[in-house]
């Protein structure tokens, strides 16, 4: 999906964002996520994105509660699709800029929660495809192969193998069924070489773990 703003550099970047805390949601650079807002206090920080620069900072949630702490890295999306459904709720498309890191959360002014936040450490983020020939594809596929055979899942081969380096890894990253901790190491991974490693990685151990539990049931 194509974002008519198009973002360079962290320097185009504001210096405070509202965040949405969402446990188990990974955004990455370039990648769409829908979201179906409800609450009153997230519809507000929609409404409020919209009137500003479409952006909303995507993070974890690292704690419990009605306000929990956050996660130090989330991912900056700009709102690309949205719709009202007539019942009071928002369907929308995010589309992923870059990470950032959370300097400080601000006081509350407003229902949702807003941070100051620096996109500097993550400037290759704004790179589309950089690092994408250090990647082990094979690797790749061949981890997704086993992960999907174990969990007897149906796979679109023709559509995986006519995808770039990018888009395979990060699609993956965020499609796959992994726990909060995981999605969260996808996020940090520094580059996009070493988020295909830990995707690897992640995904053998998981495939290693659904083949025990089957073989124990036989």
């Amino acid at each position: 999906m194509s974002i008519n703003k198009p973002y360079r550099s962290p320097q185009e970047m504001p210096a405070s964002l509202p965040v949405f805390p969402l446990s188990g949601a990974l955004l990455l650079p370039r990648g769409q996520i829908p979201l179906n807002i409800f609450e009153p206090r997230y519809i507000a920080l929609v409404d409020a994105a919209m009137s500003h620069h479409r952006l909303i900072g995507l993070v974890q949630p690292s704690g419990e509660g009605d306000n929990p702490p956050l996660q130090s890295i989330g991912c900056a999306g700009r709102i690309t699709q949205l719709s009202e459904t007539g019942d009071e709720r928002y369907m929308l498309t995010l589309s992923g800029v870059a990470r950032f890191r959370i300097v400080e959360e601000m006081p509350a002014i407003t229902p949702f929660r807003t941070c100051q936040v620096s996109f500097d450490e993550f400037a290759d983020d704004f790179m589309p495809r950089h690092g994408e020939e250090l990647v082990d594809r094979d690797g790749v596929l061949r981890a997704l192969k086993d992960f999907a055979k174990s969990n007897k899942l149906k796979v679109d081969w023709d559509s995986i193998h006519d995808a770039p380096n990018e888009a395979l890894v990060n699609a993956l990253a965020m499609m796959s069924p992994f726990g909060p901790k995981e999605k969260q190491a996808l996020l940090e991974a520094g580059d996009l070489r070493l988020r295909a490693e830990v995707l690897i990685a992640i995904t053998e151990m998981e495939s290693a773990r659904s083949s025990g539990a089957s073989n124990s049931l036989q």
